[in-house]
């Protein structure tokens, strides 16, 4: 891919129309309880555009009536007045700010609030299809970008009010002096359209170097245990270097692009206050205007500038405002692939049997990883599948799990003879635990850990639970016991000792169904024989099933059911499946063989 083509897809993902009405209706009820404070920017807005363009008619109002004909008791009240109003400006401008900044945080507030809610409720489809690192920059830098919006839309709205309130009062000063004045307005338009596209291109550069930056930043961070593995510390840094130094010429570009459009801007501004004062001079010497009228003139003149150069520069940040507005929204209005019927009835307590019939299912709608598949499980049962990679093991238990639904015309799953389309996920959820291979700690104390999901839990049934998977002792050995706060990940507790943790948290809300995931797959071996203790009494009463990859650990299992390209070859007791002399004894042998290697 070249550059043009890179700008042209940067382009168009992080520029688009200055103003999309879709976006902004979208915008207008995350306003709601917040009236009153868009009325009073509003009002605060108007109110700082009249004092804005009061205070050089003032001027000009002390010049010719009193400075020129001796009159101080009057000067003397017209400059407490121009005081007054100069405090009133300051007040204004400062309610605008403090109105717009709150405004743009409780619309901040709820947009992060929804899309966390929204995400949180999506299907793990649409999480397979989709990178976590996307899905943050719009929860951060989109919803950002949308809070600058209305900042920058009541100060664009000042801006052109000032404009107004300018040209009317040039035009009542001296008409032919302002249409002379403003000759130079082509030449700035000329300048800005020549500017804005070359800064478009300059903007994207930047925000396309600094994502490469953060993004390898990021990588080489959460991989720092290979990095430091395989020796590339010298490599990085000369990628990151070459990546950081694209970045600094990038953003110093913008940076030129940007200061680039004040020195014109400036020129044209002098050459306008040049005419002005020019023939501002031959007016008054025909008597047709008064010294105070020029001097307002050429202070209207500077203020003139001054919003149009500041409209300008919002122009980008208003594009990429309406773009992660069209972003945020895209996200907001994704349905999830998994959704209860309407008026789904909560399942009663389960006893715990399973059924798969005829179950079918594909990932992307053309290879089935799952094909016509039969599976009976009876309550309180402990069940063990196993098979080769890719024999959709994890598929099996995630469709039990609802993390993905099977079409009607592919079967269906059913637990003590419902449907589990047909009921409340959430019911259902409730009554099931799940156990990864990889234990997921978040950031708390073992306490919030443990009770996650169901924080209603006793300390005695929490501490029960933890005793019954053999990690109380552990956690009574912890600096603050179970007030220990654990870091990122848990990356201050072993591997076992995340896992027990998380055998724990499954657990202790008693789950009728309890699925184990290859759960004890990457843990020591006293660890595992810690942990098949524990089952051997947690299973007990429970329908449990056990996706193994040490065999040995599921001999004991009341059924082992064998998965080879999503269909169930072999199903019986651990002598059963060895008498067969089929896959199993197969993959029995194979694992044997590898564990007399270790």
């Amino acid at each position: 891919m070249n550059t043009e083509q890179q700008i042209k897809i940067d382009d168009d993902q992080l520029f688009g129309k200055v103003y999309k009405p879709s976006v902004v209706k979208r915008l207008i009820p995350y306003l709601k309880g917040r009236l009153r404070l868009v009325i009073l920017a509003l009002v605060a807005t108007v109110l700082w555009s009249i004092s804005q363009t009061a205070m050089p008619f003032m001027i000009k109002v002390a010049i010719d009536e009193y400075i020129t004909k001796g009159k101080w008791n009057g000067l003397i009240i017209l400059s407490i007045g121009f005081i007054l109003v100069m405090l009133f400006n300051s007040i204004c401008s400062l309610v605008m700010e403090i109105s717009c900044v709150k405004i743009g945080q409780h619309v901040l507030y709820r947009l992060k609030k929804d899309m966390f809610g929204k995400i949180q409720q999506l299907s793990l489809g649409f999480f397979d299809k989709n990178e976590t690192g996307r899905l943050i920059s719009r929860v951060q830098g989109d919803v950002y970008q949308i809070g600058e919006f209305f900042s920058m839309m009541v100060t664009g709205l000042a801006d052109f009010a000032v404009l107004g309130w300018i040209i009317g009062a040039i035009l009542i000063l001296n008409w032919k002096l302002g249409l002379i004045s403003m000759v130079v307005i082509p030449c700035l338009v000329a300048v800005m359209w020549y500017w804005q596209p070359r800064a478009k291109i300059g903007f994207v550069f930047s925000r396309t170097a600094i994502s490469a930056v953060n993004s390898y930043l990021n990588q080489n961070i959460s991989g720092v245990r290979v990095v430091q593995a395989m020796n590339r510390q010298r490599y990085n840094a000369e990628q990151f270097d070459s990546l950081n130094q694209d970045n600094k010429s990038a953003s110093l570009w913008a940076s030129k692009l940007s200061a680039g459009l004040i020195p014109p801007v400036d020129f044209l501004t002098g050459v306008s206050i040049a005419l002005a004062l020019f023939f501002g001079a031959i007016f008054a010497q025909s008597g047709s205007m008064e010294i105070g009228s020029i001097v307002a003139f050429v202070l209207y003149i500077q203020r003139f500038f001054d919003p149009i150069r500041s409209v300008t520069m919002q122009y980008t940040q208003l594009q990429r405002s309406m773009t992660s507005g069209e972003r945020i929204f895209e996200l907001m209005d994704q349905t999830s692939d998994v959704v209860d019927k309407e008026n789904a009835p909560a399942m009663g307590l389960i006893e715990g049997k399973v059924e798969f019939k005829n179950v079918s299912f594909s990932y992307d709608g053309n290879v089935n990883v799952i094909r016509n598949l039969n599976l009976h499980i009876e309550p309180g049962t402990t069940n063990a599948i196993v098979g080769p990679t890719g024999a959709g093991k994890t598929t099996l238990v995630s469709l039990l799990s609802r993390f993905y639904d099977v079409d009607k015309d592919n079967g269906a799953i059913l637990i003590d003879g419902n449907d589990i389309r047909n009921v409340s996920r959430e019911s259902m959820i409730n009554q099931m635990a799940s156990v990864l291979q990889e234990p997921y700690i978040f950031t708390g104390t073992v306490r919030e850990n443990i009770k996650y999901r169901h924080e209603e839990v006793s300390e005695e049934e929490m501490i029960s639970a933890s005793k019954a998977v053999g990690c109380h002792d552990l956690i009574m050995r912890l600096p603050e016991k179970y007030n220990t706060m654990l870091e990122e990940r848990g990356s201050n507790l072993s591997l076992g000792e995340r896992q027990l943790i998380s055998f724990a948290r499954a657990l202790v809300a008693d789950p009728k169904i309890l699925i184990l995931d290859e759960a004890t797959a990457n843990i020591d071996s006293h660890t595992e024989q810690m942990i098949q203790e524990a089952l051997s009494k947690l299973l007990v009463g429970r329908t449990s099933i056990i996706i193994a990859h040490r065999l040995s650990t599921i001999r004991d299992a009341d059924k082992i059911i064998v998965l080879k390209d999503g269909e169930v070859v072999e199903e019986g007791s651990h002598q059963q499946l060895v008498d067969q002399m089929g896959l199993y004894k197969l993959l029995h042998d194979n694992n044997l063989a590898s564990l007399s290697q270790v």
